[in-house]
């Protein structure tokens, strides 16, 4: 039994309830306090190095999103049971349903990305969009080309089959993952995070990405750095606080000398 029963279908619930997880989660980070002792970087690098504005961040997430809703609720439709009445497996097996799922999502999201870095046309007139946030923050997550919002919703439709999971449960896992990135690019290394204290591939990981001497390693999103480490780009980071207060993330020096 789940509160949205017999309001809204769980493939409805799937496609919408991850739009507004995003702008809940990633409203609640952005319209925080400066926090200028958890920053990965000062506010001034923000507003000199992003190459976009906030209000064109906003509009693109928007119009992506607005296309997501439309392909998710197709794919789930058509990939949920015709027999009207699904039964939901066990807790345990949809806990491990889930895990599965992220071992696929981050398989098939480790590849995309580190192809759209390899091929200069697709970095240049897809990729590209997304790194105009050199300083990565919550709700420019998801700021990416169309065409790469399509590639996403491609690998979370293969999660949801491989693992096998019902709609019900990929609302779960849809969400989970949604405030996972953003997460990762909410710029805020605070304390008690419970996904720093349990993902090494997070906020800081990811920041090293989007530096340029990180720009060809930690492709690997949003859960384990496993294929980072199987295929040699992974790029082991090191914070270092900074004297006007807040941290950085540099690449471990052993990284940098290999490199």
């Amino acid at each position: 039994m789940v509160f949205w029963e017999g309001y809204v279908s769980d493939e409805v619930m799937g496609t919408f309830a991850p739009v507004v997880v995003y702008w809940v989660y990633g409203g609640f980070l952005q319209l925080l306090p400066p926090l200028d002792n958890y920053r990965l970087h000062t506010r001034r690098e923000q507003e000199e190095k992003n190459l976009v504005s906030l209000s064109d961040v906003v509009k693109g997430v928007l119009f992506q999103q607005f296309v997501h809703a439309i392909v998710s609720l197709f794919m789930l439709t058509l990939a949920a049971n015709g027999s009207g009445v699904i039964e939901q497996p066990s807790l345990p097996i949809q806990i491990l349903q889930i895990i599965i799922a992220m071992f696929v999502l981050d398989t098939c999201q480790y590849f995309v990305h580190r192809y759209m870095h390899q091929n200069k046309f697709l970095y240049r007139h897809v990729h590209s969009q997304h790194h105009r946030l050199l300083v990565p923050y919550a709700i420019g997550a998801l700021y990416n080309h169309p065409l790469e919002g399509l590639l996403d919703i491609l690998g979370g439709a293969i999660s949801y089959l491989v693992s096998g999971m019902t709609a019900r449960t990929a609302v779960v896992f849809y969400c989970f993952s949604v405030i996972k990135t953003i997460d990762d690019h909410c710029g805020l290394w605070l304390p008690g995070n419970l996904f720093h204290l349990f993902f090494e591939n997070n906020t800081a990981y990811h920041d090293i990405h989007h530096q340029l001497q990180g720009f060809k390693y930690n492709y690997s999103q949003p859960f384990f750095p496993i294929w980072d480490k199987l295929l040699g780009t992974f790029m082991p980071y090191r914070l270092v606080k900074r004297p006007e207060g807040g941290f950085e993330a540099r690449p471990a020096k052993e990284q940098v000398q290999k490199s």
